[in-house]
């Protein structure tokens, strides 16, 4: 599992001089306002919930002794709980409004990986739209059905680091599962796109995690994000489709030989 994850993380290496290359950079105008725009909201939103739920907390403890460190550590807890629940929400955002951008630009990298132009589903903007809400919404409601209980747990000393590290992975499962349906929306239907990612969890980790990472470089990292997460994860996607016997090429290049 650990290189395959590696793999996810690997192909983020080439993907300025791709991106050049194709001259993509006019497709991810609107993505990357979408983003900026989207964590701006979803910031002050955090910034102002934070004090009230670190209240909400800090009312679980009765005791007059060590309240006022209770309180402290409340204050951390939801601010931390808050971050989560926007990350997760941020990234579910951005990724379905964006599809419709997204989608040309994960096509045009595959046409150029291949050297032919295969024959995909005839999708629209708003198809592609409305694929991208229904894969998104779908992973939300399970992000969350798993994340919840970790932050709850996250309220033990101790078991709260192996919890962050999992809610992470989580985290970055749904984001790089996001990207590679920019890809798999051309070649699998709805469910058939889920089952590709479940037997390439580690791919859409190792994609995830970068994309996770980048969130913390503050303004760039907002802004890159999409850009540098689609191109990886359809390089390394489109490599997985043509493992399946599903996609035939003209030209081997660097990026799909890559293991």
């Amino acid at each position: 599992m650990i290189q395959v994850v590696l793999k996810g993380i690997k192909a983020y290496f080439g993907t300025f001089k791709l991106i050049n290359q194709l001259r993509l950079w006019k497709y991810f105008g609107v993505p990357i306002l979408i983003s900026f725009v989207t964590a701006i909201l979803i910031g002050f939103s955090a910034w102002g919930l934070s004090d009230n739920i670190g209240g909400l907390i800090a009312k679980i403890w009765f005791w007059d002794w060590g309240k006022e460190t209770f309180s402290t550590i409340s204050e951390f807890l939801g601010g931390a709980i808050v971050i989560a629940i926007g990350l997760i929400l941020y990234k579910h955002i951005i990724m379905a409004f964006s599809a419709p951008f997204m989608s040309p630009v994960s096509e045009k990298i595959e046409h150029h990986l291949l050297g032919v132009n295969h024959n995909h589903r005839d999708t629209t903007n708003t198809a592609q739209l409305v694929r991208g809400i229904r894969i998104n919404v779908r992973n939300l409601i399970l992000e969350l059905l798993f994340t919840i209980p970790l932050l709850l747990l996250s309220f033990i000393p101790i078991l709260n680091l192996a919890t962050t590290v999992l809610i992470f992975l989580i985290q970055a499962y749904y984001a790089g599962f996001g990207n590679m349906d920019y890809t798999l929306e051309r070649h699998f239907k709805y469910r058939e796109s889920i089952n590709f990612v479940k037997s390439n969890r580690g791919v859409a980790i190792g994609n995830g995690i970068v994309f996770m990472a980048m969130l913390f470089i503050p303004v760039i990292g907002i802004l890159m994000v999409l850009p540098l997460s689609v191109t990886a994860s359809t390089t390394e996607t489109v490599r997985l489709i043509q493992q399946t016997g599903k996609l035939e090429s003209k030209k081997i290049t660097s990026e799909i030989l890559k293991q």
